[in-house]
């Protein structure tokens, strides 16, 4: 019940509903957008942008039969770019959240958005993919699209729930997955090969084999291939000389480094157990 001071006619509330009040009027803060989130949003809207070239300039000219050589690269490259440019975005919003702040939505904001640019997209890339190459196998290529898409958010679902040790992911980064995934793609390797190699993939992002979290040189390194690979895309939309073998090159690249990349991992692993046992040894010595 609210009571009426004659005096100074002020409302007074019991302090049960000021308590209230008061974490009503906090409530917004906790969801208020940081610039961690900003660049997130940036994340997630790459990932649609790709989906719509790749819808735009790739499956609907394939359909309508209107398909022009050149417009297809320029949509395919700019679809790719946008996979590569929202890596950049989910490269930045952690380190930019480590230095400033984080909102309480972030985890959930970068989960989400993972899932659209590196889930969803390169799915929809594998699954166009099997509908316009010349020995179209389309309802594999969906069972291929499926394993990819799941692939990525039962990854995203474990990374919520598991606790590692600092430094390490386990099993391979959904970005660094969609993009080992898109380079199988441009190989223009046979269907069946191209399948297995991108199923391979899916189960690398599932399983517990160790990659390191670009930190440090690690993460310039990959920000310097990053803009290498738009490059070499850029080079190969516009025909460049040499351009698709540049792009083909890279691709390869890219795909024997997902699967190098661990051995490092695994090998330090060894050699810190190693050197953990002769210590041991050396402390139990009269």
């Amino acid at each position: 019940m609210t009571v009426i001071d004659p005096d100074t006619q002020a409302t007074w509330v019991p302090e049960a509903e000021v308590d209230a009040v008061d974490e009503t009027d906090d409530m917004p803060l906790s969801t208020r957008l940081s610039i961690a989130d900003t660049l997130t949003l940036g994340n997630a809207t790459c990932g649609f942008l790709a989906v719509y070239f790749t819808t735009t300039g790739v499956l609907i000219p394939h359909l309508t039969g209107s398909e022009d050589g050149g417009m297809t690269r320029h949509s395919a490259a700019s679809a790719v770019m946008l996979m590569l440019l929202a890596s950049v975005f989910d490269l930045f919003d952690g380190l930019v959240a480590r230095k400033l702040r984080s909102s309480a939505m972030g985890a959930e904001l970068d989960n989400l958005s993972d899932l659209i640019s590196f889930g969803l997209a390169p799915a929809y890339f594998v699954l166009v993919w099997g509908m316009v190459s010349d020995d179209a196998y389309q309802r594999v290529s969906v069972v291929g699209a499926i394993v990819v898409l799941l692939a990525v958010v039962l990854r995203l679902a474990r990374f919520s729930c598991v606790t590692l040790r600092d430094g390490v992911f386990q099993g391979m980064p959904s970005p660094f997955g969609a993009l080992t995934v898109v380079s199988v793609v441009l190989l223009g390797l046979p269907f069946v090969p191209t399948l297995l190699a991108i199923i391979g993939v899916a189960w690398l992002m599932v399983s517990r084999v160790e990659y390191p979290k670009p930190r440090g040189r690690l993460a310039v390194a990959m920000l310097g291939w990053i803009v290498t690979s738009m490059a070499l895309l850029a080079a190969w939309a516009f025909e460049a000389p040499g351009g698709e073998l540049l792009l083909q090159s890279a691709c390869a690249l890219q795909v024997v480094m997902g699967a190098v990349i661990p051995l490092f991992a695994t090998a330090r692993r060894v050699n810190a157990f190693r050197d953990n046992r002769r210590e041991a040894r050396a402390a139990q010595l009269p």
